[in-house]
């Protein structure tokens, strides 16, 4: 009986997917169709729990099938990771003008990643103390227990380095190494590597022009390949975001969301607040915040929906040179340097505020000296933070032990942590959008009437 139930589920799911394929041929706006999955996963997945429960057989069947579709789209976004943050540097170093100049570019992009970080640690750290957030009185269940041990063996490698090794691992010793993501820091290694080799190539165009023009155009051709290949995963976004809505909706514990609602809450909150601080430093610049808000909206939707920043660079550079008036060189950089330095959301704030909760379970006071320590330790460990699922434990892994408190108590957090993760990945995605902004604005380089426009074409997502 429990398999004809699985049967009729995925026929179900099946006809779901026919119905975003009819809306594609009949030229259904690519964004609409990402909504509509989204829609339709969740009232799928609500569906399937109230019929099945979140424990049974059937569901669990049935999320099985249902994740070739969604996890199968995750691990497309994984593959696509490394040589697209890869060649969107070289490309950036190949397409960037002679009088431009990386250095200023480059370091004035990641102080404002490294800053909106700090932001965000302290914004972090306000919503705990607000929400009075106390990791005391959490117990935790089976399967936070497994999640638990598995932190604390990733934190015992972790703690055997100090801060300074920390950074020194950072460095590409085996780039190829790195490009397979076999260290929680390849993807800043992969960066830097890209840098490296973008400085050489500029280097050769000084001493070699015509040597220089042939890797420039071997550069530019093998970015639209890469990119051909981009559009290829990106296309199937509807299908993927329907798959992993109604696979997080269905199996999604909602007592276990009910008891740590305040801790829901509390992030929300300091990511809707850190949201404002990006339309805040937009207005700043003299920018209108509105025009931000409506061009980025799509990009970010995306970022919250597939929970993956690397998922999100295609859209977030393409985003910051059609909509925003950003040069492709510095929205390279900034789409790029933005998925392992100074996540907003996932190294900003959710570490920031796992150290307050945890702090009076360790016995731990919180004092000035506490949180200023705490913001200097999370935006230091900011650095080399992955942009594909992951990065916010290592960035909470980093910041807990170097303060000396408990790793465990964090796993209680497991049975939520899909639900906050879109939050933060969206707010990550708009941090990395508004540094490129900020940096083009101050050098004069951004396009002020691509920027206000008010018609703007469709992110172009298709093969």
């Amino acid at each position: 009986m429990d398999a004809l139930l699985v049967v009729i589920n995925i026929i179900a799911f099946l006809l779901l997917i026919g119905a975003l394929l009819f809306l594609k041929q009949r030229n259904v706006k690519f964004s609409h169709r990402v909504m509509i999955g989204l829609v339709l996963g969740l009232f799928f997945g609500a569906g399937l729990q109230l019929i099945y429960g979140v424990d049974g057989t059937v569901i669990t069947n049935t999320m099985d099938w249902i994740s070739i579709v969604g996890s199968g789209f995750v691990r497309l976004l994984q593959m696509i990771v490394m040589p697209l943050v890869f060649i969107s540097i070289l490309g950036a170093f190949a397409k960037m003008d002679v009088k431009e100049k990386f250095l200023k570019s480059g370091i004035k992009i990641i102080a404002l990643l490294l800053g909106t970080t700090a932001i965000a640690a302290v914004i972090g750290i306000s919503a705990a103390l607000i929400f009075n957030l106390d990791a005391s009185s959490l117990n935790l269940g089976e399967a936070e227990n497994e999640r638990a041990l598995s932190l604390e063996s990733t934190a015992s490698e972790i703690e055997d380095q100090t801060l300074p090794q920390q950074l020194v691992s950072l460095l590409p010793a085996n780039p190829f190494l790195d490009f397979t993501g076999d260290r929680a820091t390849s993807t800043i290694a992969v960066v830097l590597f890209a840098i490296f080799m973008g400085f050489s190539f500029v280097r050769l165009m000084q001493r070699n022009p015509e040597s220089g023009e042939k890797i420039r155009t071997g550069i530019i051709a093998l970015n639209d390949w890469v990119m051909q290949l981009v559009k290829i995963i990106l296309a199937l976004t509807p299908y993927g975001i329907l798959a992993i809505m109604a696979s997080t909706v269905a199996t999604s514990n909602f007592q276990a969301i009910y008891d740590l609602g305040l801790f829901v809450v509390a992030s929300y909150a300091a990511l809707l607040t850190m949201y404002l601080v990006h339309l805040l430093l937009i207005g700043l610049t003299g920018l209108n915040p509105l025009q931000y808000f409506k061009k980025t909206a799509e990009a970010l939707l995306f970022a919250f929906t597939s929970r993956s920043s690397a998922g999100t660079l295609p859209l977030n550079i393409q985003t910051q040179r059609t909509r925003l008036g950003v040069p492709a060189s510095i929205a390279n950089f900034s789409g790029s340097f933005g998925l392992s330095i100074g996540q907003n959301g996932c190294a900003g704030i959710y570490p920031a505020m796992l150290g307050i909760m945890i702090a009076p379970a360790a016995g731990v006071e919180i004092n000035a000296q506490f949180v200023i320590t705490l913001i200097a330790v999370t935006v230091i460990a900011s650095l080399g933070i992955a942009g594909v699922g992951g990065g916010a434990t290592f960035a909470a892994i980093i910041v807990l032990s170097t303060m000396n408190l408990p790793i465990a108590l964090a796993a209680v957090l497991i049975s939520i942590e899909p639900l906050i993760d879109m939050g933060r990945t969206a707010v990550n995605v708009s941090g990395s959008m508004t540094a490129g902004t900020i940096t083009a604005k101050t050098n004069r380089s951004l396009d002020k009437d691509v920027y206000d426009e008010r018609r703007y074409d469709e992110l172009t997502a298709e093969a």
